[in-house]
């Protein structure tokens, strides 16, 4: 049986309005990377091989995590979210919304148009990105060993994807849960991919912590 377990990056800075600024850890990601390292190393848990994309905040996460010498793999690198802001608002008129209600909606629909090759500014296609993300997941399912995988919201969505069978929608809907530093796991058993866990964070799981719980 090979183990895959996923974690999201610590909160970034949520104040950016471009990719490269949003790229580095906030105090409270920092805090919320080393929170989750210590409940690692707490509970005794072993990776045979610990993988990181090539992003600041996930090599970071890591670093804090006590994971220094990982391995790089840039298809753990997050979907290009402020370009498909971008190509959306341009292409279709759509702004992104300024509250939390409405962004419930407003994400669906950005990965529908992305899927369906409708958002020609994107610097990726949504097929490209998707692929990259299974042929990683399935490569680590070649082997017995547990692996850990630090990267963000939207690969996480597109592994439970593949694991789920899930749509454009149902994949989104994933991703709109989906917590800074928490842990989501994966099993190979059988020629089988199944979910074994999501959204876990039993690093924050006590009265002092619960408001480090952040999605942004």
């Amino acid at each position: 049986m090979a183990e895959i377990v996923l974690v999201r990056h610590g909160q970034a800075n949520s104040h950016a309005t471009d990719a490269e600024s949003y790229d580095r850890l906030s105090e409270l990601g920092q805090q919320q990377a080393r929170w989750l390292g210590e409940h690692l190393s707490g509970s005794a848990t072993d990776f045979d091989r610990v993988i990181t994309g090539t992003l600041t905040r996930q090599i970071e996460t890591a670093r804090l995590m006590g994971f220094d010498n990982c391995i790089r793999d840039a298809r753990l690198d997050e979907l290009p979210y402020f370009e498909l802001v971008k190509a959306l608002a341009d292409e279709h008129d759509v702004q992104e919304p300024n509250d939390s209600a409405d962004f419930m909606h407003y994400l669906p629909r950005m990965f529908s148009m992305w899927s369906e090759d409708r958002l020609t500014g994107a610097p990726r296609r949504f097929d490209e990105f998707a692929s990259g993300v299974i042929a990683l997941i399935d490569e680590q399912c070649g082997s017995s060993e547990r692996v850990l995988l630090v990267t963000s919201g939207g690969v996480i969505g597109m592994a439970v994807r593949h694991a789920l069978g899930l749509d454009i929608t149902g994949t989104a809907k994933v991703m709109l849960h989906i917590t800074n530093s928490s842990m989501h796991t994966l099993r190979y058993v059988h020629d089988t991919l199944l979910l074994g866990g999501f959204n876990a964070t039993p690093h924050l799981d006590v009265d002092e912590r619960m408001h480090a719980r952040t999605y942004i």
